[in-house]
């Protein structure tokens, strides 16, 4: 079978948004670029009965290689995004409060400096039905300078070099709209951050690692 190992992680990757309440039912998918092939979670199968065999093989036309169900009906999406960015894996989930958010903006504000974990303003891609190449380019086009957007109408996705770096992006990505939310509820105007407190923030987080204390 081939590579074994990242099918395994696109399907323990599924389960793991779903435990999380990130997806309803079937929704959501993931990938792995690797190379001129792209594994992708597999279109309607059930997260909890999916298998390394059920996963997806696909080249960069979307022409199946191996797997035994099609690849997610985002196919178009996620060879898109692959195609013009550095990415090598996605994430694309259903969680509540984003999917929320995504219905009454057209982009978050800095408003939390978590923001800078995704190059700055969370740009929300119009709506465009699910599979289609106009949804593919609309969120493709949101993603440009960013590790994650949002999707109108729809959801969420994020990016990164890898899966795991993906998917820890989630629940970030699910805190900022869930406080943009709750602020907004207020009535009350969002306090947002200046390009020089986001600067500051990014250049923090490149360092925020553990690091252990010096021993005298």
């Amino acid at each position: 079978m081939l590579y074994e190992a990242e099918r395994q992680q696109v399907v323990d990757t599924c389960k793991e948004m779903a435990a999380k309440g990130l997806v309803v039912g079937t929704a959501g998918n993931v990938s792995v670029r690797l190379g001129d092939h792209v594994v992708m979670s597999p279109s309607a199968v059930p997260y909890e009965t999916m298998t390394a065999e059920d996963v997806a093989v696909v080249d960069m036309d979307g022409n199946q290689i191996e797997g035994k169900y099609k690849p997610s009906s985002e196919c178009p999406l996620h060879l898109s995004v692959y195609k013009t960015t550095g990415a090598g894996a996605i994430t694309h989930n259903h969680a509540p409060a984003s999917t929320a958010l995504g219905l009454v903006v057209d982009e978050i504000p800095v408003s939390h400096y978590y923001s800078a974990m995704f190059g700055g303003p969370i740009r929300v891609a119009p709506y465009a039905t699910f599979g289609t190449d106009e949804l593919a380019e609309n969120v493709t086009n949101a993603l440009d300078g960013r590790l994650g957007a949002l999707m109108s109408n729809h959801g969420a996705i994020t990016i990164g070099p890898d899966l795991a770096a993906a998917l820890d992006k989630l629940p970030y990505l699910e805190y900022i709209c869930e406080i943009e939310l709750r602020a907004m509820w207020t009535g009350r105007a969002v306090k947002v951050l200046t390009d020089e407190q986001m600067a500051e923030a990014s250049s923090g987080m490149k360092t925020y690692t553990a690091t252990e204390a010096n021993e005298d």
